[in-house]
């Protein structure tokens, strides 16, 4: 009796006690991005007109769960609501659980960033290429700062981060470009600058010369749009982010009444791309009483296969798309599903 105490004992403890390399994941929170949060506004336009919403349009988001005991693990993966994954499919080598929320900060304030771009892009509002990167030691490093404005690069007029890379198109390292910019509110200024080879700097092999900066779009308004959203990392509510701005700024509800939820992450172009966890989300959608879910093209398959009973899954694969489909909604049509 004795020994099979002990024994006992031991293996308590350690199944309490030690660390499996697995993390649990699992449906997460969501939130109303046209709602309040701590008496918030989620999404918030200062400056332009703003029209009533109904509804709600709802962020999804997976739970992640680290330091997990031996026991633990088996707890959560007989519940049937978590799966396990391996600890490294999620954490880079010797990356802290600190250290992957602060990637996942800068993640979702970069898909704030892109919502809003695609957002003000699909409503017609201008916007302008800005340097969001400076390689260093590249050509324009020293001359060009992030968040200079760009205005023409190499005699073409830059409207759009595309123009950039079509700018350079037929030159070689060793040309010699002009690139026209502005620092705030200083005046415009026109540097030439001695084209280098992308290779030299770590960005691959390619035949015209390099910059070594990265443009990207922002949204060149008078007003101001804020996403108020604390502890929620990842990049994959940008889709959701950028329907509720466009909400806001236009006449009609999109939702009409509807909870309808959704991920997805959105480029400044208004692109939609693929997510992991889906079938959690699913799950967190539901259960906050959605009936319509937003799904990126590319994750149709595996939310088809995993969708709770009464959940509409909607395809979308860019923004202008899941606006159609929201329209459709309202109308009495069958919007395009998984």
């Amino acid at each position: 009796m004795v020994l099979s105490f002990t024994i006992a004992a031991v293996l308590g403890l350690v199944g309490g006690l030690v660390r499996v390399p697995y993390v649990s994941i699992g449906p997460g929170p969501t939130y109303d991005t046209l709602g309040r949060v701590n008496d918030q506004a989620v999404v918030q336009v200062d400056g332009e007109e703003t029209y009533e919403t109904s509804g709600q349009l709802r962020m999804t988001t997976v739970s992640v769960s680290d330091d997990i005991s031996l026991f633990g693990a088996l707890g959560l993966w007989v519940s049937g609501r978590y799966a396990l994954q391996p600890r490294d499919v999620y954490f880079g080598p010797g990356q802290t659980e600190e250290e992957l929320e602060q990637e996942n900060t800068k993640m979702f304030q970069n898909s704030q960033s892109a919502a809003e771009v695609a957002a003000l892009r699909y409503l017609d509002y201008p916007v302008q290429v800005v340097a969001q990167e400076i390689t260093r030691g590249a050509p324009v490093d020293g001359v060009l700062e992030p968040g200079d404005q760009l205005l023409s690069v190499n005699g073409s007029q830059i409207a759009v981060q595309e123009d950039v890379s079509e700018a350079l198109r037929d030159t070689k390292p060793g040309d010699q470009v002009a690139i026209t910019f502005q620092r705030g509110d200083e005046p415009p200024r026109t540097s030439t600058i001695e084209l280098g080879n992308a290779s030299d700097f770590g960005a691959g092999e390619r035949s015209e010369g390099f910059l070594g900066l990265a443009p990207v779009d922002r949204a060149d308004v008078e007003f101001e749009t804020t996403i108020h959203l604390e502890d929620v990392g990842g990049p994959s509510a940008g889709l959701i982010f950028a329907l509720a701005i466009v909400d806001k700024l236009t006449p009609g509800q999109l939702e009409d009444g509807r909870t309808v939820a959704g991920t997805g992450e959105i480029d400044v172009k208004g692109n939609v791309g693929p997510i992991g966890g889906i079938s959690f989300k699913l799950v967190a959608a539901s259960e906050a009483g959605a009936d319509t879910f937003l799904v990126p093209a590319s994750n149709c398959a595996e939310a088809k296969a995993d969708a709770p009973d009464g959940l509409r899954l909607v395809k979308v694969d860019t923004l202008a798309s899941a606006v159609e489909a929201l329209e459709d909604l309202e109308a009495g049509r069958t919007p395009p599903s998984c």
